[in-house]
C-alpha cells in the first residue's frame, strides 16, 4: 500500500532508557500528558527496563498493557489516553500512529466483534462496564484525530475514517464522506483499501438494511463471516476489524519507525 509515510526519523542509540521507540513514546507522553497519567506510563517513565526489549518486543508489552488480548479490564479506558496522545503526534512514525489508532478502533468494538464471534454464546472475557467505559474514552478523542485529515498520511486517514463510522457524531460523519470520495477515484472495488473505503461508507450512511446487504455480501465473497443472527452492527464491525487489518499490512511490515 502507497502510505506516504514519512521517512523514518533520526535513531538514537539505545542506552539506559531502553529501546528507541520506548525513548520516543516517553517525550511525546511528557509533553501532552504532563500531569498525572495512568498506570499504563510507568512502562515508559519506570527506571528499570527490560534487558529484552527491542522496539518490538517494547511495544507487544506496551500495547497489551494497554488492550489485554483485546479485552477491556477497569484500567483499559485510562491507557487508550496514551494511545490517542500518541495518535495525534507527527513525532510519532506512520506506522505506529497507525498502529495507535487501530488499537482505538479494536478498544472500542470489543464488545461487537467479541459477540459476532463467539454467537450465540457470550464472550468469555466480556466485561460491560470497562467496555462502555472504553467507547466513550475513544468517541471522545476521534473529532481530535479526524481534524488531523488533512496533514495525515493515506494509511492513518483510512484507519481513522474505520475510527469515525464505530464513533459517528452529526459533525463527524458529515466530515467524513466527501474526504473518502477521493480514494474511491483511486482505489477500485475488488481492491483491499478500495473495498474497505466502499464499506465505511456504507457504514456512514448508518441505514441498517443497506449495511446488512453489504456485509453479506462481503462475507461471501472472501472475508470470514458471523452467524445471520448476530445483529448488523455487530457482523459490520467484525468484517470492518478485518479489513482495517488487512490494508494495513503494507504499512505496518514497513521497517521499524517508518
Amino acid at each position: 500500500m502507497d502510505t506516504n509515510a514519512e521517512p523514518e526519523q533520526t535513531r538514537h542509540t539505545t542506552n539506559g532508557a531502553g529501546p528507541p521507540i520506548r525513548q520516543l513514546f516517553r517525550d511525546v507522553i511528557a509533553d501532552r500528558l504532563p500531569g498525572r497519567r495512568p498506570p499504563q506510563a510507568a512502562m515508559l517513565f519506570d527506571g528499570e527496563v527490560d534487558p529484552d526489549w527491542d522496539d518490538r518486543r517494547f511495544l507487544g508489552d506496551f500495547y497489551n498493557e494497554i488492550l489485554h488480548q483485546d479485552t477491556c479490564q477497569p484500567a483499559t479506558a485510562d491507557g487508550l489516553v496514551l494511545l490517542a496522545a500518541l495518535a495525534a503526534d507527527d513525532r510519532i512514525p506512520a506506522r505506529h500512529r497507525f498502529q495507535a489508532v487501530g488499537l482505538l478502533f479494536k478498544a472500542a468494538t470489543v464488545a461487537e466483534r467479541h459477540l459476532a464471534a463467539t454467537w450465540p454464546a457470550t464472550p468469555q472475557h466480556a466485561d460491560p462496564d470497562s467496555e462502555a467505559r472504553a467507547s466513550s474514552v475513544v468517541q471522545a478523542h476521534v473529532p481530535d484525530l479526524l481534524a488531523r485529515w488533512p496533514a495525515e498520511c493515506p494509511a492513518v486517514r483510512l484507519a481513522i475514517a474505520g475510527l469515525a463510522v464505530v464513533c459517528p457524531t452529526d459533525l463527524t460523519l458529515p466530515a467524513l464522506t466527501p474526504r473518502l470520495r477521493t480514494f474511491t477515484h483511486q482505489h477500485p472495488q475488488g481492491t483491499d483499501i478500495g473495498d474497505y473505503v466502499r464499506f465505511v461508507l456504507v457504514l456512514a450512511t448508518q441505514d441498517e438494511d443497506q449495511i446488512l446487504t453489504v456485509t453479506e455480501k462481503l462475507t461471501d465473497a472472501y472475508w470470514t463471516g458471523t452467524a445471520r443472527a448476530v445483529p448488523t452492527r455487530p457482523r459490520a464491525l467484525h468484517l470492518l476489524g478485518q479489513m482495517l487489518n488487512k490494508v494495513g499490512i503494507g504499512l505496518t511490515r514497513a521497517p521499524a519507525g517508518q
